[in-house]
């Protein structure tokens, strides 16, 4: 090894510790380039408001804009992020590209139509044209019944006219979840869907709803078009029966989190698992410090491929989101 792969190899194994200006917390920058898959934008002070988050949510009802993230994210060496919208309003689909097209930090929008709804195929193909758009989420959220939706012949026309856009439908982890995602992708094989917040999902408490729900994660698993977000870790837990409880403490440590995430990857498997903050969801839970460094810990022990295809490799292969700067990875 000549002196410059020795230096090159030296700095890509190490990571820079800072300290942040705005917090004083301890900054660690990471080597491997992050793609956030998972990051809510939004803005209470315009005239409509938002839907969410609530004034009662207090510690989060701020406005949070690209500029937000970056001061947040960058300095851990997150490259690049993708919006989950967070609004069901159809306008929001257009503000978040209108407040992302001069923010290259933004390399995706999930954005949020409703399939079925007789404007649905109007808005994505205006939305579509701009490569900034990468998918809708589509879950129950917003009173939304996804059970009785999916039963309607034209909803499954339009989650097929958004397969042959390529582009990707997000959905959530829970036991109705997973039974949807199942009818869905039997109907429109070719449709690439993320599941959101895997560790955070509670499992049926009954054994045989369990059993079940277990049994559809791992035909999920076997539908190479299937992602999972591994976010929403943090959780308050009961001191003495693990359960999660409202009031409960919220552990830090890796080995209380070890079991589901243990559960995840022995299911979906290194190529499936995409790193996402659920930012700023997640921030009453955690740190967004402590959100990479668990991660991170956990990942890092699966070897230094696992590592790139978490943090940034398989978020290309589940959203073919766009390089917009020149510290972004590609596979080129």
């Amino acid at each position: 090894m000549d002196r410059r792969e020795f230096i090159t190899t030296a700095v890509a194994s190490t990571a820079v510790m800072g300290t942040s200006a705005a917090t004083g917390a301890a900054i660690k920058k990471y080597s491997v380039p992050i793609i956030d898959t998972h990051v809510h934008l939004y803005d209470p002070t315009r005239p409509q408001g938002v839907p969410w988050p609530s004034p009662e949510q207090a510690s989060i009802y701020r406005r949070f804009l690209p500029a937000d993230y970056r001061k947040i994210a960058e300095p851990f060496g997150v490259v690049g992020m993708i919006e989950t919208e967070c609004s069901p309003w159809v306008e929001d689909n257009y503000w978040v590209l209108d407040v992302s097209a001069k923010e290259p930090i933004v390399v995706g929008e999930v954005g949020d139509l409703l399939p079925g709804h007789p404007d649905f195929g109007e808005h994505l193909d205006r939305l579509h044209k701009n490569p900034l758009y990468v998918g809708i989420r589509f879950s129950y959220l917003w009173g939304r019944n996804v059970a009785e939706l999916i039963q309607k012949r034209e909803v499954m026309v339009d989650l097929k006219r958004l397969a042959d856009a390529g582009l990707t439908l997000d959905a959530g982890g829970g036991a109705r979840d997973v039974q949807n995602l199942l009818k869905i992708t039997d109907q429109v094989p070719h449709l690439r869907v993320v599941i959101n917040h895997l560790p955070g999902a509670r499992p049926p408490e009954d054994p045989a709803e369990l059993a079940v729900y277990k049994q559809g994660l791992r035909e999920l698993a076997h539908r190479p078009q299937i992602f999972v977000k591994v976010s929403e870790i943090f959780q308050r837990f009961d001191e003495h029966d693990r359960r999660v409880q409202s009031g409960g403490r919220i552990p830090r440590e890796l080995s209380f989190y070890r079991p589901r995430l243990d559960e995840i990857w022995e299911t979906f498997g290194s190529d499936r698992l995409l790193f996402a903050s659920d930012w700023t969801n997640s921030e009453p839970m955690s740190t967004f410090g402590e959100v990479l460094a668990l991660t991170h810990e956990y990942f890092s022990q699966k070897g230094p491929e696992a590592v790139d295809k978490f943090f940034w490799k398989n978020s290309l292969a589940a959203y073919r989101w766009k390089k917009r700067r020149a510290n972004q990875p590609s596979l080129a």
